[in-house]
């Protein structure tokens, strides 16, 4: 333990010295690659690899294809209705919002031909009449919408009268018609018989409502006042 003693030197009897700053004594990677001329032999390479690529052609269309533009005009029409943004054609659009508003009513009048017979218990609904009527309710009311229901490419009522003519028009008949079927069906559905009633309240009720909803709002508010007033006059009720 004490010749170990012995060994140890504190710190104090330490020399301090700089750290070497000069540079390496021996060449570099770089040096060496270059002296051995391998940039040179890299540069050999290259040239070569470049020379022995093959250039890709790239296809050009024929001259007699210029005005075919991107050559998309061939699927512009697939017979779907569609244009290439993916918007309806005019006519698809007409075909689709009168199938919306047939399928709707004949709904419909399928609903209020059921509860006209619950209404009167009726024990036993013949289930084929009733489909029967809704499938001429769908054929009735398809050919009223397409005719009278205002679209962009509706020609029109009558041939050659201008645009506000045929809008007014329209007003004219949905007025008649929603102040006819409110003030008719109050009257049969409170002096007729209920065999009547079944009959008539389901395409009157339909009627009713679909020209309503024609109407523009003050038009509209006239129509259901009128039929209130026939109401109160004839001292009906609705119960």
């Amino acid at each position: 333990m004490a010749a170990r003693r012995r060994r140890e030197r504190s710190p104090a009897n330490l020399k301090l010295k700089q750290p070497d700053r000069s540079g390496p004594t021996e060449k570099s990677l770089l040096e060496l690659a270059e002296e051995r001329g391998l940039w040179d032999q890299v540069r050999k390479r290259e040239q070569e690899l470049g020379k022995k690529a093959v250039p890709i052609p790239i296809p050009r269309p024929p001259k007699n294809a210029e005005d075919d533009g991107d050559g998309d005009d061939d699927d512009e029409d697939d017979g779907d209705g569609e244009d290439d943004d993916g918007e309806l054609s005019p006519a698809a659009d007409r075909a689709l919002d009168t199938l919306l508003w047939t399928v709707s009513l004949a709904m419909l009048h399928f609903t209020l031909d059921v509860l006209v017979h619950h209404q009167y218990s009726v024990d036993r609904i013949v289930w084929p009449t009733v489909w029967r009527r809704f499938g001429q309710a769908l054929f009735v009311f398809g050919l009223l919408v397409y005719l009278l229901h205002p679209h962009a490419v509706n020609p029109g009522l009558v041939p050659g009268l201008p645009p506000r003519y045929q809008a007014a028009l329209r007003q004219v008949i949905f007025f008649i018609t929603s102040s006819y079927a409110g003030c008719y069906l109050i009257h049969i559905t409170n002096t007729s018989g209920y065999m009547a009633v079944m009959k008539q309240a389901p395409p009157l009720g339909c009627l009713w409502i679909w020209s309503t909803i024609e109407l523009e709002l003050p038009w509209a508010v006239l129509s259901l006042t009128g039929a209130v007033a026939f109401l109160w006059q004839r001292g009906y009720s609705i119960k």
